[in-house]
């Protein structure tokens, strides 16, 4: 069940009434009116992000977090090998202190 509140627009109803706006068919205010819109100000506000990005920005977009999809994998490797160049550095210093022992006790 929706929540009252802001309405949402389908992508192809933003799409037919920013092209009406942007050709000049019709001022912001008549196409609110004409379309029930609470405002011309959102008119103009799909109208800018139209020009600036093309129809992309009239598409809806997904709300809240993004999945952990494209960039967990890249986090995890990199945390992955973060954590294998760790280890090998303590092996490594472990070894030459080994080493500096074993001549320590030949000399």
């Amino acid at each position: 069940m929706r929540k009252p509140g802001k309405p949402s627009f389908t992508f192809e109803f933003k799409l037919e009434v920013v092209r009406r706006y942007v050709s000049g068919e019709a001022t912001a205010l008549e196409l609110a009116r004409e379309h029930g819109l609470s405002s011309p100000k959102l008119v103009e506000t799909w109208g800018r992000a139209y020009r600036s990005e093309g129809e992309e920005a009239l598409r809806p977009k997904r709300k809240g977090r993004p999945a952990g999809g494209a960039s967990a994998p890249a986090d995890s490797e990199l945390e992955r090998l973060r954590a294998e160049n760790l280890l090998l550095s303590a092996e490594v210093a472990y070894l030459k202190k080994l080493r500096a022992l074993r001549e320590q006790g030949r000399g």
